[in-house]
């Protein structure tokens, strides 16, 4: 055999070679992207498909298909590769930590809020954090980041930029007022300290804000994150004691005191300064003005008769101490399951939830309510809608029948979600629109 027929040889085994390897590649990802659109499918059919706060969205011409993404994301099936490029497919299920837009390596992802079918009321907020009011701030929940290492990472972020606006002189009694002590709050106090500005923090119920009306053995954080004055806090999962017994060390360390039961009713310019007046009367003067409040800080209720009983609350506190009773918790939100899992072992838990299904569940919730349902831990009424509340009994319609049903209980749990401040946006003059889809959080 001549080398030049042998060499052809070589050439074609080669070739043939990477012909293989190439049918091999690309059955791969036809495979990996049926499995993909089977997952979408089942996302549309369960109604998980459609975010419902911050969502990522790829740009198809620049993904490269690293699959960093993906290996980044601490949740389960938000992105996916679909005809070789990232995808979101269970986008209801995204928390918004921007794991995947930090780790693209080619800064094709960005977070977003609303979408065409679903718009998201948002206040008008410049890159900054200065809404369309000179000298008030928003950071936080409210501004669409409601995660608390991104809410503490604004609050921080939003000090930095009050500080170069402060004017030195002036009567106010403070550079800067903070309204609300959840994550952002506590983070830009402690970073206004640190600054050396004359600070107030008004907090309309008890430090934590959100937070604290957490279930007692929730897990509220995943992530590390950096607190001012404090530095990195490196624990990967923390419950909700462990998170405001380290904020309430941070302030007390530094000799900061949190103004609580204090709800702001309206802010007021006056010159250059901001009179900022509580429903209790109070007033206070200052420079700026932080808002970092919750999107729910009201809870929303029901409007039934009876809805002010005394057995009706909208928080579960102190789970672990509840036990023999009755339980009617209504909503079909990840509070309301995760309170009904909390209360299940100790008591007899009835959920009512108006929908046909749990359709915005974070996947561990899905599977543990499905089990609890499967073991008789816990009785659901989908369908159901509450028509009043008597002391020991509740009324209420099932799969719109007009017969009105009678369902015992001792204590009633109303988790329907919380209201967005609107009003008091608007009544301070703060703009508020509806967004269709708009970029909050891209690479830098």
């Amino acid at each position: 055999m001549s080398d030049t027929i042998l060499e052809y040889l070589i050439y074609a085994v080669v070739a043939l070679l990477v012909i293989v390897v190439m049918i091999i590649y690309l059955k791969k990802q036809k495979r990996e992207s049926n499995e993909v659109d089977e997952k979408i499918a089942q996302a549309k059919e369960d109604g998980l498909h459609e975010p419902v706060s911050l969502y990522p969205v790829v740009d198809p011409d620049r993904c490269i298909k690293s699959g960093a993404c993906i290996s980044a994301c601490p949740e389960d099936d938000i992105l996916g590769i679909r005809n070789g490029k990232a995808t979101t497919i269970n986008a209801s299920h995204c928390i918004g930590h921007g794991a995947c837009l930090r780790a693209c390596p080619v800064e094709a992802i960005s977070l977003w809020i609303g979408t065409e079918k679903r718009g998201v009321e948002l206040p008008h907020i410049s890159a900054t954090f200065e809404t369309n009011v000179p000298g008030i701030f928003i950071a936080g929940e409210l501004g669409g980041m409601g995660l608390i290492r991104n809410a503490v990472k604004q609050g921080a972020e939003a000090v930095e930029n009050i500080v170069k606006t402060i004017k030195k002189g002036g009567t106010a009694e403070y550079d800067l007022i903070v309204v609300g002590a959840g994550p952002a709050g506590i983070s830009a106090t402690l970073a206004a300290t640190k600054a050396n500005l004359k600070v107030l923090t008004l907090e309309q119920g008890t430090l934590g804000g959100t937070v604290f009306t957490f279930p007692r053995s929730k897990i509220v954080m995943t992530h590390p994150m950096d607190l001012p004055l404090h530095g990195k806090v490196k624990l990967k999962e923390t419950s909700k004691p462990e998170l405001l017994k380290l904020w309430q060390s941070v302030l007390a360390k530094n000799n900061i005191s949190i103004k609580e039961n204090s709800k702001v009713d309206t802010i007021i310019p006056e010159d250059n300064l901001f009179n900022v007046i509580t429903i209790s009367g109070e007033k206070y003067t200052t420079k700026t003005v932080l808002l970092t409040i919750g999107r729910r800080g009201t809870p929303r209720r029901l409007n039934v008769i009876g809805e002010d009983s005394e057995n009706v609350a909208y928080r579960l506190l102190e789970p672990e101490d509840i036990n023999g009773k009755k339980i009617v918790i209504v909503g079909g939100g990840d509070s309301a399951v995760e309170s009904a899992l909390l209360l299940a072992d100790e008591n007899k838990v009835t959920l009512s939830y108006r929908g046909a299904a749990f359709t915005r569940l974070k996947p561990k919730n899905a599977e543990k309510i499905k089990k609890a349902i499967d073991d008789q831990l816990i009785d659901v009424k989908f369908n159901s809608n509450v028509v009043s509340i008597e002391p020991k009994v509740i009324h209420y319609t099932e799969n719109e029948s007009k017969e009105i049903l009678k369902l015992e209980n001792d204590l009633i749990y109303i988790f329907a979600g919380g209201e967005l401040p609107t009003q008091f946006l608007k009544k301070i003059g703060i703009k508020v629109t509806t967004k269709f889809g708009d970029v909050v959080l891209k690479p830098r």
